[in-house]
């Protein structure tokens, strides 16, 4: 059954007003159309007890992406980008691959600066990925000099959105190439500028959101300068498993490795950044006790980079191959 909203808050007449206003503040060109009333009212009807429910990550993870944003001088609406791509859940991964945050696929990853080997998947850091996407972004603007073609563009790769300029007839504006384009990437745009509307208006739809919320920026990152777990971390801080976990999902083996010419960093609460630095020595002595007495076998650093690549034969079958 469709869950009970009061009328006024899907006014149609108001909900237009409101994105023209949204409209004027962004360097985006959020054009309102059916496709798009569409898409708002359907996350209105649907998606807002999604919201309330996540109302910690967004608080979380947007100051992150606000400011990373503006520090490249990128519109901050493309903060919204990450609740389309994974529901801001820095572990989610696609039938594609696509990994973190961002949704960012393996290539687009190494080319924009993220390492990902055995023990660490920088698409997962919240931040280092954020850069990399915003990176990204800035190459994707620097091609397409319009930013709706930009977020298309991020969502379907630029030879998709160059395929359909040409098969349009050279039109340059999404909205005249979008019958040209994949389905997912013609709903992904009204997707996006629905998120926009809906979050920007979080309060007058009955969403509680912090917006003065600044946490993920109250987190230190420390460097570590050797081998260290997840586990032995915890011990000496004093702080759950699962809290440090949250806030470094790169770490695919809760093991922070060091490796020359890398730099991996940890992210703990600012409050226990002096309690860390003051017992650095002792963490580090106690993980070297810990690893020799339980020393497990634990994958090999490798860059996936160095992969294998075999070419199928006919007749072939993965476990033939495998073997």
């Amino acid at each position: 059954s469709q869950p009970h909203l009061e009328q006024h808050n899907l006014n149609k007449d108001t909900i237009k007003e409101r994105f023209k206003k949204l409209n004027q503040k962004t360097l985006i060109e959020l054009y309102y159309n059916e496709e798009v009333e569409k898409k708002i009212i359907q996350q209105l009807t649907y998606k807002t007890k999604f919201y309330n429910k996540n109302k910690s990550k967004i608080e979380f993870y947007l100051p992150l992406f606000h400011e990373k944003l503006t520090n490249e001088n990128l519109p901050v609406e493309l903060k919204y980008l990450p609740i389309v791509e994974s529901n801001l859940s820095p572990t989610a991964t696609s039938k594609a691959g696509a990994t973190g945050l961002w949704q960012l696929m393996f290539y687009t990853a190494i080319e924009n600066g993220l390492v990902m080997n055995s023990y660490v998947d920088e698409r997962m850091d919240p931040v280092k990925s954020t850069i990399a996407a915003v990176r990204y972004l800035k190459k994707l603007y620097d091609i397409h000099k319009d930013w709706s073609l930009v977020v298309a563009s991020y969502n379907a790769g630029p030879r998709t959105i160059s395929k359909a300029i040409h098969r349009s007839g050279g039109y340059q504006n999404y909205w005249n190439i979008r019958p040209f384009l994949p389905k997912e990437t013609a709903n992904y745009i009204p997707s996006f500028f629905a998120t926009i509307y809906v979050l920007e208006y979080a309060k007058e739809h009955g969403i509680y959101i912090d917006k003065k919320s600044n946490y993920f920026l109250k987190t230190d990152s420390v460097l570590i300068k050797q081998k260290i777990s997840m586990h032995q971390v915890s011990k000496a801080l004093n702080i759950s498993e699962d809290k440090l976990t949250d806030l470094n999902p790169s770490y695919v083996h809760k093991i922070i490795p060091v490796v020359e010419g890398q730099e991996n960093y940890l992210y703990i609460p600012d409050s226990l950044s002096s309690k860390f630095l003051n017992g650095e020595q002792d963490i580090y002595e106690l993980a070297i006790r810990e690893f020799e007495l339980r020393e497990k076998p634990l994958p090999s650093l490798f860059s996936i980079n160095s992969k294998l690549v075999y070419k199928i034969k006919y007749g072939d079958f993965l476990g033939k191959i495998a073997n």
